[in-house]
C-alpha cells in the first residue's frame, strides 16, 4: 500500500516563516526612530517582504532542484548571474555574523554586571572573535549537535525575552509611566525632504530578509494556492506585532538620543526590571538573549556557505572550495569566511563607537542582500516570458500583469532602500560622512565585484576535478 504523504500544515509554515526573519537584534534600531518605525515596518513588510515570499514561492515550486536562488537566478539569467547570486546570499551573512555578535556581546556584559563593557571596543572586538571562531570549530565536527543548540537557543533566547519586554512595556504603559517616544517627534511619516531622515530605512529592510528560505516548503502544503498566501500574511501579521510592539516597549523607556543598537533591548530591560525590583532577572535576560543570538550563529554559519559549496561542485569556482572533511562540512569555504569576519570585526577598532561600526556593518549587509534581490524579482519576470510552459505548484494570480505588479513594487522597494543606504542616517552621529560612504561602497564594490571576476577566470580544468560534478 502506498505511503499517504504527510502535508504541512499552513500554520506550521508561518511559524518556519515566523522563525527565519524575526530577530530581537533590530528592536533599538525601530526603536531610534520613534514613531515613524510604524511606516518603515509597514514600507518593508507590503513593498518588500510579501513581494519577496511570492516570488519565491513561484520560483521554488517551478524549479524545486538544490540551489535555490542559485538556480532560480541561473535558469533565467545564465550561470555567471546565478553564480552571483548565490555568491551575494552567502557574503551577506558573512558580514552579518559581526553584527549579531555585537549584540551577543553587549547582552553578556549584562550577564557580567557591567554594562558599560557593551560600549567598549576591544571587549566587543574580542567577544565576536572567540565566539565565532569556537562556533565554526565546533561545527567542523558536524552539525547534529548544532541543531540542538540551535532549536534551544531560539526557544529561550529569542521567543521568551520577546514575549517578556512586549509584556513589561504593556505593564509600564498600564502603570501610568511615562512614555519616553512622547516626548520627541511624535510624527508618523519620515521627513522626505532629507534623506537622511530615511536611512534607517534600508537596515530596516534587513530585518525582513529571510523569507525565501521558507518558499522551500510550499510543495509540502496540501493546497499552496491558497495556504501559502494565508501563511505569508498570518507570519507577516505576527512579525509586525512583534516588532512594533517590542519595538515600542524599547522607545517608552529610552529616549531615542540614549537607545545604543547594540545594548538598547537590554537597557530598556534594566530600566523596566528595576521599577518593579526585579533587577536579578537582568543577568538571566543578557545571557538568555547572548544564547538566542549565538544560536543563530550555529544555525546560518554552515547553511549558506552550502549554497556556496554547491557552485564548487558544478565547476563555478576552485575545486579546492569543494573539499569536505570526514562529517561533510566545506572547512576551506568556512576557514575562508572565518578570516573575512575577523577583518571586517576590526571596524568595531577603527569606528568612533560601538552604535556606529554596528549600523556601517548593517548597511554594507544589506546592500549586499538588496543586490541580491534585485536579481531574485527580476528573474521571476524574465522565467514567466521564458520558460512559461514550467509547472509551478504555486503561481502569483493576474498572468503576467500580477507578476509584473508583484516583482516591480518588490524592485521598486529594493532600488529606494539601496539609494538611502548610502545617506548617513540623521539619528546618529556617524562621524566624516565621506568615510562613511566610502567604507559603505568599497564593501559593496569588493563583494559583488568578486564572484564576478572568479567567474572570468574560470577554467574548464575546474568541471574535471574529481570533486566537481555538473549540477546539470
Amino acid at each position: 500500500m502506498e505511503k499517504q504523504k504527510h502535508y504541512l500544515s499552513m500554520f506550521a509554515l508561518a511559524m518556519l516563516n515566523v522563525a527565519a526573519v524575526m530577530s530581537l537584534r533590530g528592536l533599538p534600531m525601530m526603536a531610534d526612530t520613534g514613531l515613524k518605525m510604524i511606516f518603515y515596518l509597514l514600507f518593508a513588510s507590503f513593498f518588500f517582504l510579501i513581494p519577496c515570499a511570492l516570488i519565491s514561492a513561484e520560483l521554488a515550486t517551478g524549479w524545486p532542484e538544490a540551489g535555490g536562488v542559485y538556480r532560480w537566478v541561473k535558469e533565467a539569467f545564465g550561470s555567471r548571474w546565478g553564480f552571483v547570486a548565490i555568491w551575494l546570499q552567502w557574503i551577506q551573512n558573512v558580514v552579518w555574523y559581526p553584527i549579531v555578535l555585537a549584540f551577543a556581546a553587549a547582552s553578556l556584559a549584562y550577564f557580567f554586571k557591567v554594562p558599560k563593557l557593551a560600549n567598549n571596543h576591544w571587549y566587543t572586538a574580542g567577544v565576536i572573535l572567540a565566539v565565532y571562531w569556537a562556533a565554526t570549530f565546533l561545527t567542523f565536527r558536524g552539525l547534529k549537535v548544532a541543531g540542538a543548540v540551535t532549536m534551544f537557543s531560539v526557544l529561550l533566547g529569542t521567543i521568551f525575552p520577546g514575549v517578556l519586554i512586549i509584556g513589561l512595556g504593556v505593564a509600564w504603559v498600564v502603570s501610568g509611566h511615562s512614555l519616553a517616544f512622547m516626548h520627541g517627534s511624535l510624527q508618523f511619516f519620515p521627513d522626505f525632504s532629507h534623506f537622511g531622515n530615511v536611512a534607517f530605512l534600508a537596515s530596516i529592510v534587513l530585518l525582513f530578509a529571510g523569507m525565501e528560505v521558507g518558499a522551500v516548503h510550499v510543495r509540502e502544503l496540501k493546497n499552496p494556492a491558497v495556504d501559502y498566501p494565508r501563511a505569508i500574511l498570518l507570519a507577516t501579521i505576527i512579525i509586525l506585532l512583534v516588532f512594533i510592539l517590542g519595538a515600542l516597549s524599547v522607545a517608552a523607556v529610552l529616549p531615542t538620543s540614549a537607545i545604543s543598537l547594540t545594548a538598547g533591548v537590554m537597557e530598556a530591560f534594566q530600566k523596566m526590571l528595576a521599577v518593579y525590583s526585579l533587577n536579578w532577572l537582568l543577568p538571566v535576560i543578557g545571557l538568555l538573549i547572548a544564547l538566542g543570538a549565538l544560536g543563530g550563529v550555529m544555525a546560518w554559519i554552515s547553511g549558506p556557505s552550502k549554497g556556496l559549496l554547491a557552485t564548487a561542485k558544478s565547476g563555478e569556482i576552485p575545486p579546492i572550495l569543494a573539499h569536505t572533511n570526514k562529517h561533510g562540512i566545506q572547512t576551506h569555504i568556512l576557514w575562508i569566511q572565518g578570516v573575512i569576519v575577523t577583518c571586517l570585526a576590526s571596524l568595531y577598532l577603527i569606528m568612533d563607537n560601538v552604535s556606529n561600526a554596528f549600523f556601517l556593518l548593517s548597511v554594507m549587509t544589506i546592500t549586499l542582500y538588496l543586490v541580491m534581490y534585485f536579481l531574485l524579482f527580476a528573474a521571476g519576470i524574465r522565467l514567466r516570458y521564458s520558460k512559461p510552459n514550467v509547472p509551478r505548484a504555486y503561481k502569483i494570480p493576474g498572468g503576467n500583469f500580477g507578476m509584473w505588479l508583484v516583482g516591480g513594487i518588490g524592485m521598486l522597494a529594493v532600488l529606494f532602500a539601496f539609494c538611502v543606504a548610502f545617506i548617513p542616517p540623521a539619528e546618529l552621529k556617524i562621524g566624516t560622512p565621506a568615510l562613511y560612504v566610502g567604507l559603505v561602497i568599497a564593501g559593496l564594490v569588493f563583494f559583488v565585484g568578486a564572484p564576478i571576476v572568479i567567474h572570468a577566470f574560470k577554467k574548464e580544468s575546474w568541471l574535471s576535478h574529481p570533486n566537481v560534478k555538473s549540477s546539470d
